[in-house]
Protein backbone atom coordinates (compact mmCIF):
# COMPACT_ATOMS: atom_id res chain seq x y z
CA UNK A 1 0.00 0.00 0.00
CA UNK A 2 2.96 2.54 0.68
CA UNK A 3 4.20 1.68 -2.57
CA UNK A 4 1.03 2.63 -4.44
CA UNK A 5 0.83 5.40 -2.70
CA UNK A 6 4.10 6.80 -3.78
CA UNK A 7 3.43 6.41 -7.47
CA UNK A 8 -0.11 8.45 -6.66
CA UNK A 9 0.43 11.93 -8.52
CA UNK A 10 -1.43 15.36 -8.13
CA UNK A 11 -1.88 16.47 -11.97
CA UNK A 12 -1.43 20.62 -12.26
CA UNK A 13 -3.11 22.02 -14.88
CA UNK A 14 -1.82 25.73 -16.07
CA UNK A 15 -4.71 28.24 -16.90
CA UNK A 16 -2.93 31.04 -17.72
CA UNK A 17 -3.88 34.41 -20.28
CA UNK A 18 -7.70 34.53 -21.75
CA UNK A 19 -9.77 31.67 -22.29
CA UNK A 20 -10.65 31.10 -25.84
CA UNK A 21 -6.98 32.37 -26.77
CA UNK A 22 -4.23 31.34 -24.70
CA UNK A 23 -6.62 28.73 -22.95
CA UNK A 24 -8.48 26.50 -25.14
CA UNK A 25 -10.59 23.93 -24.87
CA UNK A 26 -9.50 21.76 -27.56
CA UNK A 27 -6.30 21.37 -26.08
CA UNK A 28 -7.07 21.63 -22.35
CA UNK A 29 -10.20 19.44 -22.22
CA UNK A 30 -8.48 16.44 -23.26
CA UNK A 31 -5.72 16.83 -21.12
CA UNK A 32 -8.13 16.90 -17.87
CA UNK A 33 -9.74 14.03 -19.36
CA UNK A 34 -6.74 12.00 -20.03
CA UNK A 35 -5.77 13.03 -16.22
CA UNK A 36 -9.37 11.75 -15.24
CA UNK A 37 -8.89 8.27 -16.66
CA UNK A 38 -5.01 8.20 -15.26
CA UNK A 39 -5.45 5.85 -12.16
CA UNK A 40 -2.55 7.48 -11.08
CA UNK A 41 -3.34 10.83 -10.88
CA UNK A 42 -5.52 11.09 -7.37
CA UNK A 43 -6.23 14.72 -7.65
CA UNK A 44 -5.64 17.98 -9.65
CA UNK A 45 -4.84 21.47 -9.12
CA UNK A 46 -5.34 24.10 -11.62
CA UNK A 47 -2.84 27.29 -11.57
CA UNK A 48 -5.14 30.00 -12.20
CA UNK A 49 -3.60 33.84 -13.93
CA UNK A 50 -6.63 34.25 -15.93
CA UNK A 51 -9.00 37.43 -16.43
CA UNK A 52 -11.59 34.89 -18.01
CA UNK A 53 -12.58 35.16 -21.56
CA UNK A 54 -15.22 33.71 -24.06
CA UNK A 55 -18.40 32.30 -22.84
CA UNK A 56 -19.07 29.01 -24.54
CA UNK A 57 -15.26 27.99 -24.02
CA UNK A 58 -15.46 29.07 -20.29
CA UNK A 59 -18.21 26.56 -19.60
CA UNK A 60 -16.68 24.14 -21.62
CA UNK A 61 -13.88 23.67 -19.66
CA UNK A 62 -16.35 23.81 -16.06
CA UNK A 63 -17.94 20.83 -17.36
CA UNK A 64 -14.50 19.31 -18.41
CA UNK A 65 -13.23 20.06 -14.23
CA UNK A 66 -16.39 19.04 -12.86
CA UNK A 67 -16.45 15.55 -14.40
CA UNK A 68 -13.23 15.46 -13.23
CA UNK A 69 -13.87 16.69 -9.70
CA UNK A 70 -17.01 14.01 -9.30
CA UNK A 71 -14.30 11.22 -9.11
CA UNK A 72 -11.09 12.97 -7.85
CA UNK A 73 -10.62 16.15 -5.97
CA UNK A 74 -10.02 19.74 -7.47
CA UNK A 75 -8.30 22.62 -5.82
CA UNK A 76 -8.26 25.58 -7.84
CA UNK A 77 -5.48 28.00 -6.85
CA UNK A 78 -5.86 31.64 -7.98
CA UNK A 79 -2.30 33.12 -7.64
CA UNK A 80 -2.73 36.51 -10.02
CA UNK A 81 -5.96 36.77 -11.34
CA UNK A 82 -8.93 34.61 -11.16
CA UNK A 83 -11.78 36.59 -12.88
CA UNK A 84 -15.15 36.01 -14.45
CA UNK A 85 -14.38 32.71 -16.73
CA UNK A 86 -11.91 32.25 -14.95
CA UNK A 87 -13.45 31.71 -11.63
CA UNK A 88 -16.29 30.36 -12.89
CA UNK A 89 -14.18 27.18 -13.50
CA UNK A 90 -13.03 27.58 -10.48
CA UNK A 91 -16.53 26.94 -8.66
CA UNK A 92 -15.96 23.49 -10.57
CA UNK A 93 -13.31 22.74 -7.47
CA UNK A 94 -14.16 21.59 -3.78
CA UNK A 95 -11.61 24.00 -2.61
CA UNK A 96 -10.31 27.30 -3.84
CA UNK A 97 -6.99 28.58 -2.33
CA UNK A 98 -5.97 32.33 -3.52
CA UNK A 99 -3.11 34.51 -2.76
CA UNK A 100 -4.04 37.69 -0.30
CA UNK A 101 -3.26 39.93 -3.17
CA UNK A 102 -4.83 38.33 -5.83
CA UNK A 103 -8.12 39.63 -7.74
CA UNK A 104 -10.92 37.57 -7.56
CA UNK A 105 -14.38 37.85 -8.95
CA UNK A 106 -15.51 39.51 -11.95
CA UNK A 107 -19.18 37.82 -11.74
CA UNK A 108 -20.81 38.84 -14.87
CA UNK A 109 -21.50 38.85 -18.79
CA UNK A 110 -20.35 40.90 -21.40
CA UNK A 111 -20.41 41.60 -25.02
CA UNK A 112 -19.36 45.15 -26.92
CA UNK A 113 -18.57 45.80 -30.14
CA UNK A 114 -17.44 49.20 -32.21
CA UNK A 115 -19.97 51.12 -34.36
CA UNK A 116 -18.02 52.32 -37.25
CA UNK A 117 -21.07 54.22 -38.83
CA UNK A 118 -19.06 57.81 -38.47
CA UNK A 119 -16.50 56.46 -39.84
CA UNK A 120 -17.26 55.18 -42.78
CA UNK A 121 -19.04 57.93 -43.57
CA UNK A 122 -16.32 60.31 -43.00
CA UNK A 123 -13.91 57.94 -45.77
CA UNK A 124 -17.01 57.36 -47.64
CA UNK A 125 -17.62 53.90 -47.38
CA UNK A 126 -21.85 52.00 -47.36
CA UNK A 127 -22.45 48.88 -46.93
CA UNK A 128 -25.33 47.12 -49.08
CA UNK A 129 -26.69 44.25 -46.89
CA UNK A 130 -28.91 41.56 -48.60
CA UNK A 131 -30.26 39.16 -45.70
CA UNK A 132 -32.99 36.51 -45.15
CA UNK A 133 -34.14 36.61 -41.08
CA UNK A 134 -35.11 39.90 -39.71
CA UNK A 135 -32.66 39.78 -37.04
CA UNK A 136 -29.68 38.55 -39.54
CA UNK A 137 -27.58 41.45 -39.29
CA UNK A 138 -28.07 42.56 -35.84
CA UNK A 139 -24.34 42.55 -34.16
CA UNK A 140 -22.94 44.15 -37.43
CA UNK A 141 -20.70 47.24 -36.35
CA UNK A 142 -21.49 49.38 -39.86
CA UNK A 143 -24.92 50.73 -37.57
CA UNK A 144 -25.82 51.22 -34.52
CA UNK A 145 -28.58 48.43 -32.55
CA UNK A 146 -31.83 48.94 -32.61
CA UNK A 147 -34.16 49.27 -29.37
CA UNK A 148 -35.57 45.28 -30.38
CA UNK A 149 -31.83 44.32 -31.39
CA UNK A 150 -30.73 45.73 -27.74
CA UNK A 151 -33.58 43.67 -26.10
CA UNK A 152 -32.33 40.50 -28.07
CA UNK A 153 -28.83 40.68 -26.84
CA UNK A 154 -30.00 41.41 -23.06
CA UNK A 155 -31.96 38.29 -23.00
CA UNK A 156 -28.64 36.41 -24.24
CA UNK A 157 -26.46 37.96 -21.95
CA UNK A 158 -28.99 37.41 -19.24
CA UNK A 159 -29.59 33.60 -19.83
CA UNK A 160 -25.62 33.15 -19.57
CA UNK A 161 -25.56 35.12 -16.45
CA UNK A 162 -28.20 32.98 -14.94
CA UNK A 163 -26.02 29.94 -15.86
CA UNK A 164 -22.69 31.60 -14.05
CA UNK A 165 -24.90 32.98 -11.12
CA UNK A 166 -26.59 28.80 -10.64
CA UNK A 167 -22.76 27.45 -11.15
CA UNK A 168 -21.29 29.93 -8.82
CA UNK A 169 -23.69 29.31 -6.28
CA UNK A 170 -23.29 25.31 -6.29
CA UNK A 171 -19.96 25.04 -5.97
CA UNK A 172 -19.73 27.52 -3.22
CA UNK A 173 -22.70 26.21 -1.68
CA UNK A 174 -24.67 29.28 -1.59
CA UNK A 175 -27.78 30.69 -2.09
CA UNK A 176 -28.40 32.30 -5.61
CA UNK A 177 -29.88 35.50 -3.91
CA UNK A 178 -26.76 35.89 -2.21
CA UNK A 179 -24.48 34.89 -4.80
CA UNK A 180 -26.36 37.95 -6.92
CA UNK A 181 -25.77 40.29 -4.42
CA UNK A 182 -21.97 39.53 -5.24
CA UNK A 183 -22.19 39.52 -8.73
CA UNK A 184 -21.87 43.09 -9.72
CA UNK A 185 -19.29 42.35 -11.72
CA UNK A 186 -16.64 44.12 -9.73
CA UNK A 187 -13.44 42.46 -8.84
CA UNK A 188 -12.05 41.81 -5.48
CA UNK A 189 -9.47 41.22 -3.53
CA UNK A 190 -8.72 37.62 -2.20
CA UNK A 191 -8.92 38.79 1.12
CA UNK A 192 -12.40 40.00 0.87
CA UNK A 193 -13.30 37.07 -1.50
CA UNK A 194 -12.53 35.08 1.74
CA UNK A 195 -14.28 37.31 3.84
CA UNK A 196 -17.54 36.88 0.87
CA UNK A 197 -17.09 33.62 0.80
CA UNK A 198 -15.84 33.14 -2.50
CA UNK A 199 -12.23 31.58 -1.83
CA UNK A 200 -11.54 28.91 0.65
CA UNK A 201 -8.33 29.22 2.08
CA UNK A 202 -5.88 32.67 1.58
CA UNK A 203 -2.17 30.47 0.80
CA UNK A 204 0.26 30.13 -2.08
CA UNK A 205 0.87 26.90 -4.47
CA UNK A 206 2.28 25.18 -1.28
CA UNK A 207 -1.25 25.53 0.55
CA UNK A 208 -3.10 24.15 -3.06
CA UNK A 209 -0.57 20.88 -2.89
CA UNK A 210 -1.70 20.52 0.92
CA UNK A 211 -4.97 20.87 0.18
CA UNK A 212 -4.96 18.44 -2.56
CA UNK A 213 -2.70 15.51 -0.73
CA UNK A 214 -5.41 16.46 2.30
CA UNK A 215 -8.34 15.60 -0.09
CA UNK A 216 -7.06 12.82 -1.92
CA UNK A 217 -4.28 10.93 0.66
CA UNK A 218 -2.45 11.37 -2.34
CA UNK A 219 1.42 11.50 -2.01
CA UNK A 220 2.99 15.18 -3.04
CA UNK A 221 4.13 14.16 -6.37
CA UNK A 222 3.23 16.29 -9.18
CA UNK A 223 2.38 16.06 -13.05
CA UNK A 224 2.55 18.87 -14.94
CA UNK A 225 -0.13 18.93 -17.63
CA UNK A 226 1.04 21.06 -20.46
CA UNK A 227 0.05 20.65 -24.35
CA UNK A 228 2.62 19.29 -26.85
CA UNK A 229 4.03 21.97 -28.79
CA UNK A 230 4.51 21.52 -32.62
CA UNK A 231 8.14 20.88 -33.47
CA UNK A 232 9.21 24.15 -34.56
CA UNK A 233 7.84 25.64 -31.35
CA UNK A 234 10.22 23.13 -29.50
CA UNK A 235 13.48 23.85 -31.63
CA UNK A 236 13.15 27.66 -31.89
CA UNK A 237 10.76 28.27 -28.73
CA UNK A 238 9.58 32.27 -28.17
CA UNK A 239 11.53 33.24 -31.03
CA UNK A 240 7.96 31.45 -33.45
CA UNK A 241 5.22 33.16 -31.21
CA UNK A 242 3.29 35.34 -33.80
CA UNK A 243 2.54 38.35 -31.84
CA UNK A 244 0.19 39.64 -34.05
CA UNK A 245 -1.83 37.10 -34.69
CA UNK A 246 -2.33 37.05 -30.71
CA UNK A 247 -3.13 40.62 -30.79
CA UNK A 248 -5.51 40.12 -33.56
CA UNK A 249 -7.80 37.02 -31.68
CA UNK A 250 -8.05 39.29 -29.04
CA UNK A 251 -9.24 42.27 -30.78
CA UNK A 252 -11.83 39.73 -32.34
CA UNK A 253 -12.69 38.33 -28.96
CA UNK A 254 -13.25 41.58 -27.29
CA UNK A 255 -14.65 44.09 -30.20
CA UNK A 256 -16.77 41.78 -32.27
CA UNK A 257 -19.92 40.62 -30.81
CA UNK A 258 -18.52 37.48 -28.85
CA UNK A 259 -20.16 37.11 -25.24
CA UNK A 260 -17.48 37.54 -22.79
CA UNK A 261 -17.31 36.26 -19.32
CA UNK A 262 -14.88 39.14 -18.40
Amino acid sequence: MALLRRGNRIAVLEVFGAIGASVRPSVHVPMIEAARKNGKVRAMVLDIDSPGGAAAASAELYLAIKRFSETKPVVAYIRGTGASGAYYISCAAQRIVAMPESFVGSIGVITVRPILEEMMQRIGVTMHVQKSGRLKDMHQPWRPPTDEEQGKVQDLLDDVYGGFIRSVATGRHMDEDRVRELATGEVYTARRAAELGLVDTLGDMEAALDAAVELSGSSRRIMRLRARRPFMRRLFGGMMEDLGSSIAAEMEARLWGRIQLQ
